[in-house]
């Protein structure tokens, strides 16, 4: 069968949803005109940055899967300047709630991301200054970024997914998609290689059950 297999870049107040029906908020539906494709994982509507989409049911059930880790990174800009102990608490896991994050590679980047700004813009407190972090990690709980920081004192005011595996935003402008090169597919096959034990469902087109938020 041949499935598809999309990257967008999300932007800021979009949901990460098709269906229009019950809400004013704007959806994938307004950039997307690919029919019978579904998100692996979601992103929060506060959220930006890359998202895949697919009509794979079996690839979505091994990335959504809580057994399989793969890299995710963002780029989150904070409020004020993080010291060398929290950035080694977010380095080293977290308690929130009632689960303990993984191990993740954070690091205070030296200069802002060739970001464009956001609409609308981020809140700025005067006298307050922000930075931003570049933190990888190997799981994908709701809003478990925001929480990261904010556990350790550094809120997050805005947030941007920029890679996922070997899959990266590149020159991707906010509200564009595209689909996935033959080598990229390539990959993304050997990405989930070796997890025959979590492929226990016939293949078939998807359609969104999963609850799996990824910030």
């Amino acid at each position: 069968m041949d499935y598809r297999y999309l990257l967008f870049n999300k932007p800021y107040d979009v949901l990460t949803q098709f269906t229009d029906v019950g809400t004013s908020r704007t959806t994938l539906k307004s950039f997307i005109p690919v029919p019978k494709v579904y998100p692996v994982g979601r992103l929060d509507r506060d959220s930006e940055g890359l998202l895949l989409l697919t009509d794979d049911g079996q690839l979505q059930h091994r990335l959504c899967h809580p057994r399989f880790g793969h890299p995710r990174t963002y780029w989150a800009q904070v409020e004020r300047i993080p010291d060398a102990d929290s950035l080694q608490r977010l380095r080293q896991g977290l308690t929130i709630r009632d689960y303990t994050t993984l191990p993740a590679e954070v690091e205070l980047l030296p200069t802002e991301p060739p970001l464009p700004p956001r609409t609308p813009p981020i809140r700025v407190r005067k006298h307050i200054p922000t930075a931003w972090l570049q933190l990888t990690l190997q799981e994908g709980k709701n809003r478990q970024v925001r929480r990261m920081t904010a556990a350790v004192g550094f809120p997050t005011l805005r947030l941007v997914r920029v890679s996922m595996g070997h899959l990266h935003l590149g020159n991707l402008q906010s509200g564009q998609w595209r689909y996935l090169s033959a080598d990229e597919r390539s990959q993304l096959d050997q990405l989930t290689k070796g997890f025959n034990g979590l492929n226990t469902r016939p293949a078939k087109r998807y359609r969104p059950r999963s609850r799996h938020r990824y910030n």
